[in-house]
């Protein structure tokens, strides 16, 4: 099996229009929530959303060809682009084109899009409807730009498993490589989903928090925690075959060693009782890596601020790691990027990532009340410093999908 390490980082997400001022946000402690402005909040009970801001897509890519994409694959050519460039690699020079693959997934795809051109259909019949209507919300069409607009011709491939897409589709890019199929994939997740209509949805499942403060209102693991703030976002990851980055004399930043993904087969939205699917793909992931539990550091958690998902993940935790758990700290980022659904274990894959090299644990910001049932080092409000060699990224999704990514310090 080949040796698959990271070698370049993009995103576009609600605390920074970048990996790298995102990250810093992060670790600073700062909320990316707010009241909404994507929406009309007359018409729905949620008012607040964690929103990208200042986004022009006309930065990044060609302004006729944006108006043609949705909002979802705006951010992932983007992300993409940042991505490549950090990792220095120049499709058709240091890297063939037929062995660099795109793997980006989107939970929902174009919804805004659909909503928008259905609209149009009603009230002023066909004609008015986009010709690029399908290819503007198909959750492909992400992954399918980006390998239009960077030119990669190996595998093109998207997941689509709600919340765990960014990770699955890391995961499954990491066995394109594996297996000899590709030199390099750009891979991760992408959501722009925040539309009058999944805010209804999701509250009408009482999902989302209703605080009436924005930048309190993710709190995971809190004991007053109410539901997930709605957000958007991208995180693309460059992997590469370890070969490969050193013969171009890349920069690596961290190797990734394992994945497991797993199915709870309970229920569409409920996780699996005291989160036993989740475990278990902690546990394969451990097992494909060759760790042991207790030579994990820190584990980036789904935390989505539920009651369920942060109770029955730490009992998971606990499962899987035994006492160690208690030694190893946890984190909920979603606490300042708010949930980003399709795209959130890719950004949280890149901290991860960068938590190795900096050495640094973020917090999970708003923890005010502890929860007699959550008593684990959730690295409360503040970040930490610790010498970091092996960490976890864990991402859970409507339909009973889990995924977890072991990420480890490259020592070469």
């Amino acid at each position: 099996m080949k040796r698959v390490v990271i070698t370049g980082v993009g995103a576009m997400t609600p605390i920074g229009n970048n990996a790298f001022t995102a990250w810093e946000n992060a670790t600073g402690g700062v909320s990316g929530v707010s009241e909404a402005t994507l929406i009309d909040i007359e018409k729905v009970d949620v008012k607040i959303t964690a929103e990208v801001k200042d986004f022009n897509p006309a930065d990044y890519m060609d302004k006729k060809e944006a108006k043609r994409m949705g909002r979802f694959s705006q951010f992932a050519v983007a992300a993409s682009k940042m991505a490549i460039e950090d990792a220095r690699i120049e499709i058709g020079k240091n890297a063939i084109p037929e062995r660099v693959g795109v793997w980006i997934g989107s939970g929902i795809g174009g919804l805004g899009e659909f909503e928008t051109q259905h609209r149009k259909f009603l009230e002023k019949g066909q004609r008015r409807v986009s010709p690029f209507t399908i290819p503007m919300f198909i959750p492909d069409m992400a992954s399918g730009r980006v390998s239009i607009e960077l030119g990669a011709k190996g595998i093109n491939n998207c997941s689509v498993t709600a919340c765990a897409t960014g990770s699955n589709s890391i995961g499954d890019a990491f066995r394109s490589i594996q297996n000899g199929l590709s030199d390099v994939m750009i891979t991760g997740g992408t959501e722009a989903a925040i539309t009058e209509m999944t805010v209804a949805g999701f509250s009408n499942m009482t999902a989302l928090s209703k605080n009436p403060n924005p930048e309190k209102a993710s709190r995971p693991f809190d004991k007053n925690r109410d539901g997930f703030v709605l957000g958007e976002g991208c995180g693309v990851v460059i992997l590469e075959e370890l070969e490969h980055a050193l013969t171009r004399g890349a920069n690596i930043y961290a190797e990734l060693v394992g994945y497991g993904s797993t199915g709870d087969a309970y229920h569409i939205t409920s996780p699996a009782p005291d989160g036993e699917g989740a475990g278990r793909a902690m546990k394969l992931a451990l097992e494909d890596a060759s760790l042991a539990p207790e030579q994990v550091d820190y584990i980036n958690a789904h935390g989505t601020s539920t009651q369920y998902n942060d109770l029955f993940e730490t009992n998971a935790i606990k499962a899987v790691f035994g006492d160690h758990a208690y030694n190893l700290s946890v984190s909920s980022t979603k606490s300042m990027t708010g949930h980003l659904l399709g795209g959130a274990g890719a950004v949280e894959a890149i901290f991860s990532v960068l938590a190795i090299r900096d050495g640094i644990m973020p917090p999970t910001i708003n923890y005010e009340t502890p929860d007699e049932a959550l008593d684990l080092d959730y690295v409360p409000n503040v970040a930490k410093k610790k010498d970091l060699t092996v960490v976890l990224s864990n991402s859970l999704g409507f339909g009973g999908h889990n995924a977890s990514l072991l990420f480890k310090r490259f020592d070469g």
